[in-house]
């Protein structure tokens, strides 16, 4: 087939998806009893993967619908990869759904799919009535937290793709993150702290804090590094998957050597310590208290004897934890002495088999 031929073929196919989306919204808001169940069905359809029959009408490097790089960059090539960057180039074709979404605002996965369709559109669109800008900004923010959340949930990294855009293409781009009214610009800044580490962006973070606006509000008080922290030590807290709190407490390292207030440091002190504890209210497995003890040695050194020793002193108040306990450090005394004995053979092996030489 030839270019000329493909263009309309792609236009024609994301246009008739834009008109199945704009169907289905029409269902929901004239169907009452079955309004959540369409909503949440349509966010599944945007959401899912695209398949290769698919990829191969909407991927046209000569119209730039979609970079393939995506696909290799920020995991799995999906339906709101393409809507998205769609609106953008027609912003006609997103304007039906638009209007549908917004009279659904109050409806359940009415943000979700806002944030996955017009997360480009609101910053590369020009819009003039600030008051639209703050409503639509912060449907972005909400509808972003909530499906930032379902990857947590389910320790995937399927919207890594609208995050990478946010903290790239917005947090770190004052053109276009002053599109929005201060106040969403606040709201995106903590959002995207929330998430940073989950989604293995820990290497930006320097940039992130260099570029955070100076927010003067009552709530956020501190320097960027503050603000910062105290939001993770807060999704620390909300976390109960336990893949997904592991990843955190090993990258939550890379705070090592960050100045911070007192009162901000505390808090994580005692965020992290309540990791290493059996029990309430935590309840964390054995794999989370060792990672978050590793976590709490590193940022804060000063007093990890100590601490340790009191922990010692509370878990022996605990009767029922000896049997296991003491189970756990025979097993870790033989892996101890196992792999010893193996280096000891091995490096015995290598000096026999090295030639001598004359």
């Amino acid at each position: 087939m030839s270019d000329t031929q493909s263009a309309p073929r792609t236009s024609g196919y994301l246009d008739a998806l834009s008109q199945a989306i704009h169907k289905k919204l029409q269902r929901a808001l004239a169907n009452t009893s079955q309004r959540r169940n369409l909503l949440q069905e349509l966010f599944a359809d945007i959401a899912l993967e695209v398949d290769d029959r698919a990829k191969d009408v909407i991927v046209n490097k000569e119209e730039d619908v979609i970079s393939p790089a995506n696909d290799a960059i920020d995991g799995p090539l999906c339906f709101y990869d393409v809507l998205a960057d769609y609106v953008v180039r027609v912003p006609e074709s997103g304007k039906p759904i638009l209007d549908l979404i917004v009279q659904l605002w109050s409806q359940s996965f009415a943000s979700h799919i806002f944030a996955l369709l017009f997360h480009k559109w609101l910053f590369e669109v020009h819009l003039d009535n600030r008051e639209v800008l703050l409503r639509y900004s912060s449907a972005l923010v909400q509808g972003a937290t909530n499906v930032f959340w379902i990857d947590i949930q389910t320790n995937t990294r399927r919207f890594r793709s609208v995050f990478r855009y946010l903290l790239d293409d917005v947090a770190l781009d004052h053109s276009r993150l002053n599109k929005i009214p201060v106040q969403a610009q606040r709201d995106m800044y903590l959002l995207l702290s929330r998430f940073i580490l989950f989604y293995n962006s820990a290497d930006k973070i320097d940039s992130f804090l260099k570029q955070c606006p100076v927010f003067q509000t009552a709530f956020l008080i501190g320097a960027p590094a503050d603000i910062f922290v105290n939001e993770l030590t807060d999704q620390l807290q909300k976390l109960k998957v336990e893949p997904v709190l592991l990843h955190y407490l090993s990258e939550i390292k890379v705070l090592q050597g960050m100045e911070l207030r007192m009162t901000t440091s505390t808090r994580l002190k005692t965020c992290l310590y309540s990791f290493t504890s059996p029990g309430g209210p935590m309840y964390p497995t054995r794999a989370v208290r060792h990672a978050a003890w590793e976590a709490l040695d590193l940022l804060f050194p000063v007093g990890q004897y100590p601490r340790h020793l009191i922990s010692l002193f509370f878990r022996l108040l605990y009767p029922w934890y000896w049997p296991s306990s003491c189970w756990n450090f025979v097993i870790s005394c033989i892996q101890a002495i196992f792999f010893s004995l193996l280096r000891l053979i091995f490096s015995t092996w290598e000096r026999i088999a090295k030639p001598k030489t004359q």
